[in-house]
């Protein structure tokens, strides 16, 4: 695995994003790999990929496959390809598209696994909450604290990424490799339907609070208030999507996605405004 990639912050999620495919590896499984990095932020805007090389190894998959998949990538307008001796794979402006993306997901997502995955990601993150209450140093838990409360003010991609560092950060808490290790696997696959809650200010500022709740009960060692936090949190967000997926499902044709994407960041802006003019 390259020094250069395990060096780079943040490790973990970059870890998260590119651990080993295997044998079923294949062109989609590449691309969905890709577009989860960029949506949780480990890739951020005009960024630079790991080279073909570099990808086929951390992924498990034949260079060719790699090759294939960032040849999706680019004619769906999420990463472009620069030639030269700075060249490489970039990722795009595009937020709208990754959205977009993420959308789809969604929608191609019965209703009856999006409650499951969110009952997996439950259970995952309320045992991790258990454990870190236990095990948890106060240096420790002030750590990460304090990025949580730095994130508060961050514009909307910016913070998805902090708090999902944050997230990883509580579960390595527990101490427990094993529970660390599927919580990063869940949240990987769980982050970019969260990613879509974003869009509405209300529900992110919601997820803050319940870290911070989490991160308060953590403190005192209270497992059931922390859990409790948790439950309550990820319940929350499977209702939201489920209902955006709802809406999205009303009318499936492309113009129509992106106009309730659009008007759901529209929405966002007006209200980021609106408490900037009341500040």
């Amino acid at each position: 695995m390259s020094s250069t990639l395990l060096q780079a912050t943040p490790s973990r999620l970059r870890t998260a994003a590119f651990a080993p495919i295997g044998d079923e590896g294949r062109t989609e499984l590449v691309e969905s790999r890709i577009v989860q990095a960029i949506s949780v932020g480990a890739f951020v805007e005009g960024e630079r990929l790991p080279s073909e090389t570099e990808l086929s190894a951390l992924l498990g998959v034949a260079v060719v496959t790699v090759r294939e998949a960032l040849s999706g990538l680019r004619h769906r307008g999420l990463i472009e390809t620069r030639r030269g001796r700075n060249g490489g794979s970039f990722v795009r402006p595009s937020h709208g598209a990754v959205e977009e993306v993420n959308a789809r997901a969604l929608m191609d997502l019965p209703r009856v696994a999006l409650a499951d995955l969110g009952v997996h990601y439950e259970v995952i993150v309320g045992a991790c909450a258990e454990f870190a209450c236990m095990r948890a140093t106060a240096d420790e838990l002030g750590v990460v604290a304090r990025m949580l409360e730095d994130a508060r003010g961050l514009e909307r991609h910016v913070w998805r990424r902090r708090v999902t560092e944050v997230q990883l950060e509580l579960a390595a808490l527990s101490q427990s490799v094993r529970l660390t290790t599927e919580h990063v696997r869940v949240q990987t696959e769980f982050t970019p339907l969260l990613a879509l809650q974003d869009l509405d200010a209300a529900a992110r500022l919601a997820t803050h609070d319940a870290l911070a709740a989490q991160i308060a009960a953590t403190e005192r060692g209270e497992a059931a208030a922390a859990r409790a936090a948790v439950r309550e949190s990820v319940r929350s967000s499977v209702r939201w999507l489920v209902g955006f997926r709802s809406e999205l499902l009303a009318d499936p044709a492309d113009a129509a996605i992106r106009a309730t994407l659009e008007a759901r960041r529209g929405g966002d802006d007006r209200r980021a405004l609106d408490a900037e003019g009341d500040s």
